[in-house]
This record gives C-alpha cells, sequence and structure tokens, in this order.
C-alpha cells in the first residue's frame, strides 16, 4: 500500500472520531448541564520518528508527515444559557464553580442543578447522588413537609436550620475528567468558591452549552474533510493498480 494511502485513512479515521464527539455534543443538546466536547488533532510524526529510526524536521525521504490523529477529546467548560423553570429544586450557578455531589466513595462535581427531594429530605441529583453542603455532609431538610429556601447565597433554609451547599472550583479546569452522568472527578484539590462570589438562582437551569447550528457546520466541514480523504484513497487505489497493470504488460 502507498504511503499517501496510509495518510489519507488517518486523517479519514480522524474526521470519523471529529463526527463522533459532534454526534454526541448534539445528542445532550437538551441535557441540563452538559458541557461540550472538542476533537483536538495532532499532526502525525512519520512512521521512521515514531520508531526513532530518523529525526523528525530532517526533511528526508524518510520524514514524510504522517498525516493527522486525534489525540484526545477536551471539554469546553463555557457556561450554557440560564433558563427560569420555576421548580424550587432546580438551582443555577451564575458565577464560577461547581456543585459537588457524592458518587460512591468519591466526591464529583457537576453544573447540573436539576436536583429532587426524597421522602426522607435527601438532596440528590437525577441520578440519586446526594449532594454535599460544605461541611461535606449531604444536604437533608430536618422536616421534609414543612417549607423550606434557597438563598442566593446558596443556603438551604428550614426554620433556624442553615445548610450551605458546596460550591467549589479547581485550581485549573485541566483539573477536571469526565465521570459520566454529567460530573467530573477532580484530579487535584479544589477550593471553595468565596461567599462574594457564590451566586445561586433558585428556579432556575443552566441549560446544555451545545449550540446547534455551531455543532451542524462542524458536522458538514467534517463530513466533506471525511469525504476527500474517502476519494484520495480511492485515486491512489486506482493509480496503483494501473501502475501495476502497466508493469505486468512490459
Amino acid at each position: 500500500m502507498s504511503y499517501g494511502m496510509y495518510v489519507s485513512a488517518e486523517g479519514a479515521q480522524a474526521q470519523n472520531r471529529r463526527m463522533d464527539v459532534i454526534a454526541n455534543n448534539l445528542a445532550n443538546v437538551d441535557t441540563v448541564g452538559f458541557k461540550r466536547e472538542l476533537a483536538v488533532f495532532q499532526a502525525r510524526c512519520a512512521a521512521t520518528a515514531d520508531q526513532r529510526k530518523n529525526i523528525p524536521g530532517t526533511g528526508s525521504i524518510n520524514n514524510l508527515g504522517g498525516g493527522v490523529t486525534v489525540r484526545q477529546t477536551a471539554t469546553d467548560f463555557a457556561p450554557g444559557p440560564i433558563k427560569k423553570t420555576g421548580i424550587p429544586t432546580d438551582m443555577a450557578i451564575s458565577s464560577e464553580g461547581f456543585f459537588q455531589v457524592r458518587n460512591g466513595q468519591e466526591t464529583h462535581l457537576t453544573r447540573a442543578g436539576n436536583f429532587k427531594f426524597s421522602a426522607r429530605g435527601e438532596l440528590l441529583t437525577q441520578q440519586g447522588q446526594a449532594v454535599l453542603s460544605e461541611s461535606g455532609s449531604p444536604v437533608v431538610l430536618p422536616n421534609p413537609q414543612l417549607p423550606w429556601s434557597l438563598t442566593s447565597a446558596g443556603e438551604v433554609r428550614q426554620g433556624t436550620d442553615v445548610q450551605r451547599l458546596a460550591i467549589v472550583k479547581p485550581a485549573s479546569l485541566g483539573d477536571l475528567a469526565k465521570a459520566g452522568a454529567n460530573s467530573f472527578r477532580p484530579l487535584a484539590a479544589t477550593e471553595a468558591v468565596p461567599a462574594a462570589q457564590r451566586e445561586v438562582l433558585g428556579g432556575h437551569l443552566e441549560m446544555s452549552a451545545v449550540q446547534p447550528t455551531t455543532e451542524m457546520v462542524d458536522m458538514i466541514q467534517s463530513s466533506r474533510y471525511l469525504e476527500a480523504n474517502m476519494n484520495m484513497m480511492q485515486t491512489q487505489d486506482q493509480l496503483l493498480n494501473e501502475l501495476v497493470s502497466k508493469i505486468l504488460k512490459s
């Protein structure tokens, strides 16, 4: 197989992976607090450079470019639009930071505030994970039958009982890894968002940050690049067949 065939095949594979990422973004256009993913491309070195038989950048015949590949997917943490729902247990952070939730033995972070109260007064995510207070304990109403309120500082109040929601931020957004259920696993220590910078809106939700128009444009672009690479593979295959036929006839 020709070297160009390999390069085109890698390009097609990279665009196919990018289309998978875009399709997942579009599938979550209505998911509360969802953060879109981006496919990060990287130029591939020649096979000889990967095998350390040659030094990148020499410009020799054995150091041709190796096309591109998807190195990783990265999360775009841009905030989504805030939507008023009027549901008391819906909460949106209009400033920086994340809610803390308990997932098994781990503490995860999320911007999805579509919470609910259990029959025992436990504040839970839609997946049943406990929402944590600043003390690290689950938020539980003393009496689930009595009225409660939420302040802009993120305090759940019922009578004289006050529980402040844990709202934290990592030192770097790069310290967050996707953990499923629209949450993130912190890879390093987090810090509480200062009281003066906290703002929680009750009866509101941060919606998905995915913009359908942008994703559709990216999808069309990626599909055209994929088609171009497939056409290049077909053209190179035809040229190779013609070359072999001429050699056999000579």
